[in-house]
C-alpha cells in the first residue's frame, strides 16, 4: 500500500534546517515537540499472529448491489479445512452483516446449520467434528451494509475501514462518476464477504459480479465469463486460481475506459475515467517495462495471470496492491500538462513490486508488515536506479531518510514490532522509508549478486505463504553462508539508528591519517551498532578504498598516507541509515563536492558549505558553481541557499543566472525555486515583466509562483491577469486562482470562489474549502459572507470523504476565529453596528460547525474535532 497522507493531517510546519559550520548531518529538518504517550510495550499488548484453527481453501462469491441503500447482496461458498485440532465450530469475520442463511454443502445437497452472529463475528456450528486437513464447504446468504457499520476506524494511512464504498450512488454529483470499490487492508474485506480476515490465510477465489451493463468491472485474476441478462444487467465472472491473502481480494465497478497493454502475452490494463483515456499510457505506460525489470531483478517472472490498475474516486488511501489489480486514488489521473510537474511513477512501481513482496509472499502478521512495505519502498529505488540512474534514485533515498528521521524525533519503535495500539499504526515511516533504506544497506553489505540471489531464494522458498522476518534472514544466510543475526537484530528487531560523529586528523611525522568515530545515540535505549562500511581516501590525485567495521562507542581508525589527504570519505557508498556528523574543514568539503562521485557526497558537502558562508569567499563561489550542478536537486538546493550571494558583490551575476534558470532549466522544481529566489531577493522594476512572462510557463507550479510574484509587486495587475485565467476551468488553474484570491482578493471574486468550490472534487475540494474560508475574511459584503458560510457548510455536510468534512470544519473554525478578532476591534472602537455584525457571523459559523460535528461518525475526525474545540 502506498500511503497518501491527507494535507489536513500534516498539522506541524516543518522548520528550516539548523545551521552549523563545517559539519553536516543526513537529517535536515525538525518537528515541533509533541506529547509522547506511554509505549505499547508499557501497556503490555503483545500482537501475536492470528491463531490458525481453520485454513481457507477457496472462496466463491456471487454479488449484486442496491445502490440506493448502499447494500451488497451476496452469496458465499467458502471451502476450508481444520488446521490441526479437531473441532465442530467455525469462526468467521463478518463485520456488520445481515446473515440470512448458513448451510453446509455436500455435492448438490445442503444442510442448514446453526449459527450466532455477534460483535462482527459469525460462529457456525457444523454437523460434526472435523479432523485436521478434512475439507468442507459452507454456504452463506448475507447482506453487507457498510454504511450502517458502527465503530468505524481509520488512520492517517488508511482513513476508513468501511471495506466497501459506494461513490455518488444516486448520481446527483454531476462531475463525479458512479462507482463501487473495495479496500481490504488491514481487516476490512470482511465487511463485504465473510472470511477469516487475517494475513496468514491464503485462498483461491471466484467472484461473480452482477451490475448494470453500462459499467465495467474489475477483480482479481482473469475475466472468464461475461453474461448479459434481459433486465439490462450483466454478470462478470473473475477467477483467481493462485492463492492469496483475503485482504487482497478486490472489486471495482464504474464507467471506466479500459486501455489495453501487455507484457509477454499477459494482459496489462489501465482503468481510468474516459477523460484520461488518451493519457493513460503516459500515466501507466512504463508498467510493462517495470514488470520485465522486476522479473529479471528478482529472478522470478511476474507470477500472476494479469496485471490491471484502476483509478477510483474518493479513495481512502494512496494506492493498494490487490493481487493482479491495484487500486489508485484519483490523484494519479493527470493530463499531459500536469505530468510536466511530476509523475506518480514511484506509486506505480511501489504497488507493482508488491505483487512479489506482499502478494506472492505475504507478511504473516501486521507486526511483520515491513516485509511488504519496506520491499515495495525499495522497489521504487530499484526502478529509479535502473530507469533514471543512481543519482535520481539517491535523491529519492535522501527523501526517504529524512522522512524517517522526522518521524524518529517523536517515535522510535522496532521495525518488526509486536506492540502497537492499532494495526494501522504499522503503516508509518518506519515500515516504509526506514525499512527501504535498511534493505539498501543489506544490498551494499552482501553485494548485488548475493542480494538478488537471496531475494530469489526467499520468494521461491515461501511462494504463496505467509512469512515472518526470520524467513528473510534464513534466505540470505542460505545464499551467503554467513550468520546475519547481528544485522537483523539491530536493524529489524530493535529501535533507533546510529548517530555517528567522524573527526579527522593527519600526523605528518607518522604519515598516517586518523579517523575517530563516536556512536552518539542513546545507548540506554538503542543498540551499539556493528557497522561495516567503506572509506575512500583521496590523496595524491588518486582514491583508495578500505573496508572497516565500526563496533565500539568510541574508536579510531588509521590509514597509511604519504601526504595529508584532500579528504577521507567515510561511508563512501552512502548506504547508512544513520545521522552522520562529519567534522570536515570547509576545504575538505569543497574538495568532496568537486571530486567525490555520488549525489549524496555533493549534497552533504553543499549542505555544510551553504549553512554558513560569507560573501566574497571561496565557499560563495562553490554555491554559485552548484547552481549549474548536473543534478536538479543540488541546483534547487543551491538556489534556496543563495540569499548571501544576493547581498554580495555578485548579486547581479546571481540575478542574471537565476533569470536564465527560471526560464530555461529543464526541471520545473528548479525553475520554480529560481522564481521564488528572484521574488524574495530582488525588487528590480524589470522583474515585473519577467514574472508576467514566466506566468506562461508550461508547468502549473511555476505558473503559480510567477503569478504570486506579480501580486507581490502589483496586486491590481495580478488580479487583472487572474481574471483573464478565469475562463480556464482546469482544476490546477482554479486551484491557483483560489489561493491567489484568498490572499489578495475581495468581494469582486466571490462568485468565482463559489464556482471553483462547487466544481471541485476529491482532495481539490479540501484545498478549495480552506481557501474559501480565508477568502471570506477579505470580504465586506454581508451577502457574500452569509452565502459563503452556507456553501462551506453544505459542502461539508454532503461530503462522503471525511477529509472534506474536516476541511469544511477547519474553514468555519478559522472564520469564527476571525470574527473573534474583529469583535475585539469593534468593542475597542465602541462600534455597535460592527460588534453586532461580527457577533452574528460568529454565531452562524459556530452553528454550522456544531452541526457538522453532531452528525459525524468517523472516529479520527471526531478526535480532531474534539481537540480543536478544547
Amino acid at each position: 500500500m502506498m500511503k497518501h497522507i491527507a494535507p489536513l493531517l500534516i498539522a506541524a510546519t516543518l522548520l528550516n534546517a539548523c545551521k552549523t559550520t563545517k559539519t553536516t548531518t543526513t537529517e535536515v529538518r525538525n518537528l515541533p515537540e509533541i506529547q509522547v504517550k506511554p509505549s505499547p510495550e508499557e501497556a503490555g499488548e503483545y500482537r501475536a499472529s492470528t491463531t490458525i484453527r481453520h485454513k481457507l481453501i477457496h472462496t466463491a462469491l456471487d454479488v449484486r448491489f442496491d445502490w440506493e441503500k448502499k447494500y451488497l447482496i451476496g452469496k458465499a461458498s467458502i471451502q476450508l479445512c481444520v488446521h490441526f485440532y479437531p473441532t465442530d465450530l467455525v469462526w468467521l469475520n463478518a463485520r456488520g452483516m445481515q446473515i440470512n442463511d448458513v448451510r453446509l454443502l455436500s455435492g448438490t445437497d445442503s444442510l442448514k446449520l446453526k449459527y450466532e452472529w455477534a460483535h462482527d463475528s459469525l460462529k457456525i456450528m457444523t454437523d460434526r467434528m472435523y479432523k485436521a486437513g478434512e475439507p468442507f464447504t459452507l454456504y452463506i446468504d448475507y447482506i453487507a451494509k457498510p454504511e450502517e457499520l458502527k465503530n468505524l476506524g481509520g488512520s492517517a494511512a488508511i482513513n476508513s475501514d468501511k471495506g466497501l464504498y459506494f461513490i455518488n450512488p444516486d448520481g446527483k454529483e454531476k462531475d463525479k462518476p458512479r462507482q463501487i470499490w473495495t479496500q481490504g487492508e488491514t481487516q476490512a474485506n470482511s465487511v463485504w464477504f465473510p472470511t477469516i480476515d487475517a494475513p496468514n490465510q491464503k485462498m483461491t477465489q471466484e467472484i461473480r459480479i452482477t451490475v448494470e451493463n453500462e459499467y465495467k468491472t474489475l477483480s482479481n485474476g482473469s475475466l472468464t465469463a461475461s453474461k448479459l441478462h434481459a433486465d439490462g444487467t450483466r454478470t462478470d465472472t473473475w477467477k483467481q486460481e493462485q492463492p492469496h491473502a483475503p485482504y487482497l481480494a478486490m472489486m471495482a465497478i464504474g464507467p471506466f475506459a479500459v486501455v489495453k497493454d501487455s507484457w509477454r502475452g499477459k494482459e496489462v490494463n489501465y482503468y481510468v475515467e474516459p477523460e484520461y483515456e488518451k493519457v493513460a499510457r503516459r500515466i501507466f505506460g512504463n508498467t510493462p517495462e517495470m514488470m520485465e525489470f522486476f522479473s529479471r531483478k528478482t529472478g522470478l517472472d511476474f507470477p500472476w495471470a494479469k496485471y490491471s490498475q484502476v483509478v477510483v474516486r474518493d479513495y481512502v488511501s494512496g494506492a493498494m496492491e490487490n493481487t493482479t489489480a491495484t487500486v489508485h486514488g484519483d490523484f494519479l489521473q493527470q493530463d499531459e500538462r500536469e505530468l510536466l510537474d511530476g509523475t506518480n511513477e514511484d506509486v506505480v512501481s511501489h504497488e507493482l513490486f508488491h505483487q512479489w513482496f506482499g502478494d506472492y509472499v505475504t507478511c504473516e502478521s501486521w507486526s511483520n508488515l515491513p516485509l511488504n512495505e519496506s520491499f515495495a519502498t525499495y522497489g521504487e529505488y530499484l526502478w529509479n536506479e535502473y530507469k533514471y540512474g543512481r543519482e535520481e534514485a539517491d535523491v529519492a533515498r535522501l527523501n526517504d531518510l529524512n522522512a524517517y528521521f522526522r518521524e524518529a524525533k517523536t517515535k522510535k519503535v522496532d521495525l518488526i514490532r509486536f506492540y502497537y495500539e492499532a494495526r494501522e499504526d504499522m503503516f508509518d515511516r518506519h515500515s516504509y522509508q526506514k525499512g527501504g533504506t535498511i534493505l539498501h544497506m543489506l544490498r551494499k553489505y552482501t553485494g548485488d549478486e548475493a542480494f538478488f540471489a537471496s531475494l530469489k531464494r526467499y520468494l521461491e522458498n515461501n511462494k504463496y505463504k505467509p512469512v515472518e522476518v526470520h524467513q528473510l534472514r534464513l534466505a540470505f544466510e542460505e545464499v551467503t553462508g554467513e550468520d546475519l543475526n547481528w544485522f537483523f537484530n539491530q536493524w529489524f528487531l530493535d529501535k533507533g539508528h546510529p548517530v555517528l560523529e567522524f573527526s579527522y586528523r593527519y600526523d605528518e611525522a607518522l604519515k598516517k591519517a586518523f579517523v575517530n568515530v563516536k556512536q552518539q545515540q542513546d545507548l540506554n535505549e538503542e543498540p551499539l551498532y556493528t557497522i561495516p562500511l567503506d572509506a575512500d581516501v583521496y590523496a595524491n590525485g588518486s582514491v583508495s578504498r578500505k573496508r572497516m567495521t565500526i563496533s565500539k562507542a568510541d574508536e579510531t581508525f588509521e590509514f597509511d598516507v604519504s601526504v595529508k589527504p584532500d579528504f577521507i570519505n567515510m561511508d563512501a557508498e552512502k548506504m547508512l541509515t544513520a545521522v552522520r556528523i562529519d567534522r570536515h574543514t570547509n576545504e575538505e568539503w569543497m574538495a568532496m563536492y568537486r571530486k567525490a562521485p555520488l549525489f549524496q557526497d555533493r549534497f552533504d558537502a553543499l549542505q555544510a558549505i551553504a549553512a554558513d558562508y560569507k560573501a566574497g569567499s571561496a565557499e560563495e563561489l562553490l554555491v554559485l558553481e552548484a547552481l549549474k550542478d548536473k543534478n536538479w536537486k543540488l541546483r534547487e538546493y543551491a538556489i534556496n541557499k543563495s540569499e548571501t550571494i544576493a547581498k554580495s558583490e555578485k548579486k547581479e551575476e546571481l540575478r542574471k543566472l537565476l533569470m536564465e534558470i527560471g526560464l530555461k532549466d529543464p526541471k520545473a522544481d528548479v525553475r520554480d525555486a529560481a522564481l521564488t529566489a528572484l521574488d524574495e531577493h530582488y525588487d528590480n522594476d524589470d522583474l515585473l515583466v519577467y514574472f508576467k512572462n514566466a506566468s506562461q510557463d508550461s508547468s502549473f507550479t511555476v505558473m503559480e509562483t510567477a503569478m504570486n510574484a506579480v501580486a507581490n509587486r502589483d496586486k491590481e495587475e495580478a488580479l487583472k491577469m487572474a481574471y483573464g485565467f478565469e475562463a480556464n476551468d482546469h482544476k490546477r488553474v482554479m486551484g491557483m486562482l483560489s489561493r491567489l484570491y484568498s490572499r489578495f482578493g475581495n468581494d469582486a471574486q466571490a462568485a468565482y470562489m463559489k464556482k471553483a468550490l462547487e466544481g471541485s472534487s476529491g482532495f481539490s475540494t479540501y484545498n478549495h474549502l480552506q481557501q474559501y474560508g480565508r477568502f471570506l475574511k477579505r470580504c465586506s459584503d454581508q451577502k457574500n459572507i452569509t452565502s459563503g458560510l452556507l456553501t462551506i457548510y453544505s459542502t461539508g455536510k454532503s461530503a462522503g470523504e471525511w477529509v472534506v468534512r474536516l476541511a469544511a470544519a477547519q474553514s468555519l473554525a478559522e472564520y469564527g476565529n476571525h470574527c473573534t478578532e474583529q469583535l475585539k476591534v469593534a468593542r475597542k472602537a465602541a462600534d455597535k453596528d460592527s460588534e453586532e455584525r461580527w457577533t452574528s457571523n460568529q454565531e452562524l459559523a459556530s452553528k454550522y460547525l456544531d452541526d457538522l460535528k453532531k452528525n459525524e461518525t468517523n472516529e479520527t475526525l471526531l478526535k480532531i474535532y474534539n481537540s480543536s474545540r478544547q
